[in-house]
């Protein structure tokens, strides 16, 4: 039904595995295997906080002041984390999605972010979802649709579902060898800092323990596939293994320490992302879509029973 805060819901199925896809946002509400959560999923009749499962489009995590500069232009954009003077998470998590494509096993979710005071770029945007054998795969992709080149970066919000309990008893690997500094007030890049020795090291795999973790992580590991791996292995053994393409240099962890109550450290918000933060204020990453350009960007994740 529309009448819900993430409005439509498009399930999808494959054997035991299903999803939930909204169109408030294009997010990922619920993703299970036999009942068993692999994504915390957030119910359906609340709104969804903390950027739970949305893509982050046109750039994801913080953008100092909402402003930048892109080829001699001086852009501003809204505040919406008004309290450390940022913009974030780009335009589209609060917009309502159109379903392009619906089948039992995937869903694929549209928009078009037409020019806005501050960002005047036209997009089409895309994320397909779907279930296989392999897990649950998706993959973003945006076009400019404009007659001029657009700054562009995207992002995807997923929490790791760290089972009955708190993410504290779980073990979380990353192989990431940096970690990109944050100053503490407004969580905008200082600097780098090699993981190895620091407490933020995970590519061995540690428990996360009482560590508030809401950091980015690059200069990742891949496999002969060039994927790059989160592992989150929780208390009753399940292990859930989330891997990234090339597209995705970055990876933010996020312990959920600045949520409610309820939700406080209960998943593992585990955000893909193809550059750092504040990139269209520093170009660190950033992308530079000519007219007519695609980009595409994919991550997926799945729960296996321990090593």
């Amino acid at each position: 039904m529309d009448q819900w805060p993430s409005g439509t819901q498009f399930e999808i199925v494959h054997g035991e595995q299903h999803a939930v896809i909204v169109a408030v946002g294009g997010g990922i509400r619920a993703y299970d295997v036999g009942g068993v959560d692999v994504l915390q999923p957030y119910v359906v009749d609340q709104m969804c906080d903390g950027a739970h499962g949305a893509p982050l489009i046109p750039w994801p995590n913080r953008l100092g002041d909402g402003r930048y500069s892109f080829d001699g232009n001086d852009y501003q954009v809204a505040l919406t984390e008004p309290e450390k003077q940022n913009a974030i998470h780009g335009f589209l998590r609060w917009r309502s999605w159109s379903c392009r494509e619906k089948h039992e096993d995937r869903v694929v979710m549209t928009t078009t972010l037409f020019p806005l005071e501050g960002y005047p770029f036209t997009l089409d945007v895309q994320v397909s979802y779907h279930l296989d054998e392999s897990g649950l795969s998706v993959t973003t992709t945006a076009t400019n649709l404009g007659d001029q080149p657009a700054p562009y970066a995207c992002g995807q919000h997923p929490y790791l579902s760290a089972g009955v309990g708190r993410v504290d008893e779980a073990t979380l690997q990353l192989q990431a060898a940096t970690r990109i500094l944050t100053d503490p007030q407004r969580q905008l890049p200082t600097g780098r800092e090699a993981s190895a020795g620091t407490t933020y090291d995970f590519r061995d795999g540690k428990k996360i323990g009482p560590l508030a973790i809401d950091d980015a992580f690059t200069d990742l590991r891949r496999d002969d596939r060039g994927r790059a791996w989160v592992c989150l292995t929780r208390v009753d053994g399940r292990v859930v293994r989330l891997w990234v393409d090339q597209a995705y240099p970055v990876i933010e962890i996020y312990t959920g320490d600045t949520l409610t109550p309820e939700r406080r450290r209960r998943g593992l918000g585990t955000e893909a992302m193809t550059s750092p933060p504040n990139a269209f204020q520093s170009g660190d990453g950033l992308i530079r879509l000519e007219s007519g350009e695609t980009f595409s960007a994919s991550w997926g994740v799945a729960m296996t029973d321990q090593d």
